[in-house]
C-alpha cells in the first residue's frame, strides 16, 4: 500500500520565516560592522595622540597649526608670509625669559597641574558678566593649544586641550613644557618663539637677553600682533616695568629652581 504523504504537516513543519524578521535582521550586521570602524578609529586617533606627545617630548617642534594659520592668512592677504622661528634648548636660553613668561602669565606654573582651577573660575564668572579676563590659560593650556590644536574658543577645542595638558604635565614635565612654549609662543608678526624675538628685535641671542628686555617681550604676549617689542607703547613700556617687578617679588631666576 502506497503511504500517504499529509502535504499540509509537510508545509507546517517546514519554518517559514517572517519577512519582517529578516528585514529587522538584516541591519544589525552592518550597524555592527559600522560601530565597530568607528571604534577602531577612535582607538587609532587616541593612540595617535599618545605617540605624538611621547614624540615631542624629544624632538623639537619646528612647525605649528598656529604657524601654518598664520602663514595661509599672509598668502590670503598677499603679504610677506614667512615663518621667523628658530628652536632653541632650554640651556641656551637665558633664564630671565622663562622667568619673565612665568611672572607675566602663570605664577602658579611650578605648582599646578596644568590648571589654574581658581583662575578659571573667574574667568568664568566674568564671561558671564559680559566681562573679559586675562590670565585663565595656564602656560601648559597655552602649549597644548599651540602645538596640538587650532585656534578658536568651541567647548569642544577646550575639551581637547584638557586632554592634552593632561597628557604633557605627565609625560613631558615642566622643564619641557616651558622649553616648548619659549619656542613656540607667538612673540610678532610672523614670528614665534624668543629666540627669534631677540634676534630681530634686539640684535642678539636669547642667551644674551637681559631683565628689561625679557620682560618687554612677555609684556607683549597676550596680543604679540598689536603690541610691538621693538617699538614698545606706554602700555607695554608699563607692563613690562610691572613684570620686572614681580620676577623680582618672585626670587629672581633661582625661583625656577622650582621647575
Amino acid at each position: 500500500m502506497a503511504k500517504r504523504v499529509d502535504l499540509n504537516n509537510t508545509s507546517r513543519s517546514t519554518p517559514r520565516g517572517n519577512k519582517f524578521d529578516r528585514l529587522n535582521r538584516a541591519p544589525k550586521k552592518g550597524t555592527s560592522s559600522f560601530f565597530k570602524k568607528i571604534g577602531r578609529l577612535i582607538l587609532y586617533i587616541w593612540i595617535s595622540t599618545i605617540v605624538a606627545v611621547v614624540l615631542f617630548k624629544f624632538v623639537p617642534v619646528y612647525f605649528t597649526p598656529t604657524m601654518a594659520s598664520r602663514k595661509i592668512d599672509a598668502l590670503m592677504d598677499g603679504e610677506p608670509s614667512k615663518i621667523h622661528s628658530q628652536w632653541t634648548s632650554y640651556e641656551e636660553i637665558d633664564r630671565n625669559c622663562p622667568l619673565a613668561v612665568i611672572a607675566s602669565e602663570d605664577q602658579l606654573f611650578p605648582e599646578h597641574h596644568g590648571f589654574d582651577f581658581e583662575a578659571m573660575g573667574t574667568a568664568l564668572i566674568k564671561n558671564q558678566k559680559g566681562k573679559r579676563i586675562k590670565g585663565a590659560s595656564t602656560i601648559s593650556q597655552q602649549v597644548a593649544k599651540n602645538v596640538f590644536l587650532w585656534q578658536g574658543r568651541s567647548y569642544f577645542r577646550k575639551a581637547l586641550e584638557a586632554y592634552f595638558t593632561v597628557l604633557i604635565e605627565f609625560i613631558w614635565g615642566k622643564e619641557r613644557i616651558i622649553e616648548v612654549y619659549l619656542n613656540v609662543a607667538e612673540t610678532g608678526k610672523m614670528t614665534f618663539g624668543v629666540e627669534e624675538a631677540c634676534r630681530r628685535y634686539y640684535g642678539h641671542t636669547s642667551a644674551e637677553v637681559s631683565t628689561t628686555e625679557a620682560a618687554r617681550i612677555a609684556a607683549c604676549l597676550p596680543n604679540p600682533i598689536r603690541f610691538s617689542i621693538k617699538n614698545p607703547s606706554g602700555y607695554v613700556s608699563k607692563r613690562t616695568s610691572f613684570i620686572k617687578r614681580q620676577m623680582s617679588a618672585l626670587g629672581g631666576k633661582k625661583f625656577l629652581r622650582n621647575l
